[in-house]
């Protein structure tokens, strides 16, 4: 596969002139080189759609086409299993039945889809809160299974630390997430292990699907003092319930992706998504122009932007000082 891609790249360069040629020489009824069979073609996979999946699309392929991997040397497959993990499957397979020239996978649950295949197929995982943890690889600096990519390791010590100072007191936090992603169950462990550290107290609410998420919300209203919920696609799909929930009963959300806070969450402290799609896409660059993906280390994209919703501190009656402001982002609602 590596010679072909090398191939395909090679050739795009000298595409034109070769059709020009051709155009030339040919006469009426001959066969024409067909641009098509010298695009590279890269497949992007996720498991379900939000808000935060999206911007990591749109930055993974805003930074292929700025890096010079456009429509006209790339073709783009991609595929949303809808929130089906035997639709996932089918689809990753479909990947490697279609022999695309690399996958990018996004998050966790796709990314695990996909080197499960144990294909020659390359794939760039994005944003994978935990990747040696979700086994898509054994070692960060060498990366191992045809895989790498970034993870997106949530700073729990800076989450908590702008809880302190947003909105100081809070003893109890409800810890909110699905257990069939691992990505946030290491994350609600180091959070309690954060707490427990730190003398404060917890209560966990898990769900298996999204269904549940309402109603585990309401649950904790009334024991928690304030909410936090890890890097977990299922509870961002539904974050606008659990934001209702919270403003109601005047309880902040921490969450873990800009995008949570975007739908409703009060603050986090994460890096954008389409930041961490692009840097992403550098790495898929890396491949397409000859390195090998044991040779690109596995990266974690460091959390640099506190965000704050600010229809939701103007709800909660959070009142901030001009020197908090100075380093906050502030957002509004994405239904606004």
């Amino acid at each position: 596969m590596k010679k072909s891609l090398l191939k395909k790249v090679l050739s795009a360069t000298v595409l034109t002139s070769m059709l020009f040629s051709l155009t030339g020489c040919s006469g009426n009824g001959s066969q024409q080189a067909d641009p098509a069979d010298d695009k590279l073609k890269v497949g992007i996979v996720q498991m379900i759609d939000n808000g935060a999946f999206e911007e990591m699309r749109e930055g993974f392929i805003a930074e292929l086409e700025a890096k010079g991997y456009g429509e006209d040397k790339v073709d783009i497959v991609y595929k949303n299993a809808q929130g089906d993990a035997t639709n996932l499957n089918t689809i990753c397979q479909e990947m490697v039945d279609s022999d695309v020239d690399l996958v990018a996978a996004i998050a966790t649950p796709a990314a695990q889809a996909m080197v499960a295949m144990e294909s020659d197929i390359p794939v760039i995982f994005i944003s994978v809160g935990n990747p040696v943890g979700a086994g898509v690889i054994t070692e960060m600096e060498h990366p191992d299974k045809n895989a790498t990519g970034t993870s997106n390791a949530i700073p729990i010590n800076e989450i908590f630390e702008l809880s302190d100072s947003l909105t100081p007191g809070m003893q109890t936090y409800g810890l909110l997430y699905c257990t069939s992603e691992v990505n946030s169950v290491t994350t609600a462990e180091n959070a309690k292990a954060y707490l427990t550290e730190r003398g404060l107290h917890y209560v966990e609410k898990i769900v298996t699907n999204s269904s549940e998420v309402q109603q585990a919300a309401q649950s904790l209203v009334g024991d928690v003092d304030a909410i936090f919920v890890p890097n977990d696609s299922v509870i961002q799909a539904a974050m606008p319930l659990v934001a209702e929930v919270a403003r109601d009963a005047k309880i902040p959300v921490y969450g873990s992706s800009a995008v949570m806070v975007d739908s409703g969450a009060f603050a986090t402290v994460a890096i954008t998504d389409t930041e961490i799609g692009a840097i992403s896409a550098d790495m898929a660059i890396e491949y397409l122009e000859g390195k090998a993906i044991a040779d690109i280390p596995a990266l974690v994209v460091p959390a640099n932007a506190i965000v704050v919703n600010e229809d939701t501190m103007e709800t909660l009656g959070i009142t901030l000082t001009d020197e908090q402001k100075t380093d906050i982002t502030f957002v509004k609602d994405t239904a606004n």
